[in-house]
């Protein structure tokens, strides 16, 4: 088995899964990697992508090309962020101060999970990130939740991403299969609060709330079904309009329905998200579903996207399709594997460099030139353009 202090050279994203697939452990490797119940959906989200062909202007000058854009008053080096993802030290012991110093130093936005290893606090504090966002759960227990979101403000965060996708845990039958539970030097911090409130409820019982299980099952479906609040309705964004000034997005919207309640309910962005296929199999890939997202949107709030970018030209299409920005996930945590937070590093400039090319030859010279007149859909009529006429 190769080691993660080995340095391992890597050319694209899908090498990088490779290299962290000899390196993780089974039980941590498919926990990343793996979808709910077939996976149709975690396929789905690559397939997605292949069914686009990128229509090339020629004789533009692209001497100079820009990948930069600006969200969250932040200049950003590309329409791109870190996904939330949750326990980083399963992958490496750098845990999530390697991949926000790696996002930090690429000047590439960090979405830190409810779910990490370490606290919203220390990441904030040791990676010194000018641009940070807070992925939130909002579980039944509103003091915590609220105490997270005053910690999140305090801490610096621009901005809050509620997970609306998740009001239970997809059925990941790699976790049941493995009986993952986290090793015993890891836990999640953010819910150590919720350990000491049980602790205090019932004296003696001090075990921490992190997912570990002696049982057959993940120990995560008996902490998501104890603590996610599963009667979760839209009126949670006019409660958290009380309690925060900070923009708030939505992550895991599929719907343009939900997308035109989002808008109802006012909140400042979305993602189009099916949580990387890792909740209900058979939900669409979201890549199809971004266009009606953005049909519904209309320009009034950001559209992102995540699920299945592997390549720059994977960005490309979907800024041509009307996304914002998308986040990446998978391929950061295994470059944090492969090579804690330099291997981080590496993804991003890998999938910059391979962006800032894809525009060059797509003969566009920064993010604003790209449109869906770029783009030709396949079909059993042959490549048809994506928008009524070119420009």
């Amino acid at each position: 088995m190769l080691t993660s202090t080995q340095q391992q050279p890597f050319f694209n994203l899908e090498d990088v899964e490779q290299l962290a697939k000899a390196i993780l452990p089974q039980m941590a490797y498919e926990y990343f990697a793996a979808g709910a119940e077939t996976e149709q959906t975690v396929g789905d989200n690559r397939s997605a992508f292949r069914q686009y062909r990128i229509l090339p202007r020629i004789l533009v000058d692209v001497s100079q090309v820009s990948t930069r854009c600006c969200m969250f008053g932040y200049n950003m080096a590309m329409p791109l962020l870190v996904a939330p993802m949750a326990m980083h030290g399963l992958a490496h012991p750098v845990k999530e101060l390697g991949t926000a110093r790696a996002a930090a130093a690429m000047n590439i936005p960090m979405c830190v999970s409810t779910m990490a290893n370490m606290s919203l606090q220390e990441v904030a504090a040791e990676a010194q990130h000018p641009c940070m966002l807070f992925q939130l759960y909002v579980i039944r227990d509103r003091q915590v939740v609220e105490g997270w979101v005053r910690q999140a403000e305090a801490a610096g965060y621009k901005a809050l991403v509620i997970t609306v996708d998740a009001p239970r845990l997809g059925r990941r039958e790699a976790d049941e299969r493995n009986r993952f539970r986290l090793p015993d030097h890891l836990h999640m911090a953010n819910l150590q609060v919720l350990a000491e409130k049980r602790a205090a409820r019932q004296p003696g019982s001090a075990q921490l709330l992190d997912a570990r299980d002696s049982s057959n099952n993940s120990g995560l479906f008996e902490l998501f079904a104890k603590e996610v609040d599963d009667r979760l309705t839209w009126d949670v964004i006019p409660w958290l309009r009380t309690i925060t000034t900070l923009p708030i997005y939505i992550k895991g919207v599929l719907s343009p329905a939900d997308a035109l309640l989002a808008l109802e309910h006012g909140v400042d962005g979305i993602v189009v998200s099916n949580h990387g296929g890792r909740q209900l199999d058979y939900s669409p890939a979201a890549l199809d579903m971004l266009p009606g997202v953005v049909a519904a949107v209309d320009g009034r709030i950001p559209v992102l996207m995540d699920g299945g970018i592997r390549r720059g030209t994977d960005v490309l299409k979907a800024l041509a399709l009307g996304a914002s920005a998308v986040l990446l996930g998978r391929p950061v945590i295994y470059g944090l594997a492969v090579n804690g937070q330099q291997g981080v590093q590496q993804v991003l400039q890998t999938i910059q460099r391979e962006f800032e090319l894809a525009l060059a030859l797509a003969g566009c010279k920064s993010v604003p030139d790209i449109g869906p007149h770029m783009l030709l859909r396949c079909s059993a009529d042959g490549l048809l353009p994506v928008a009524s006429k070119a420009s």
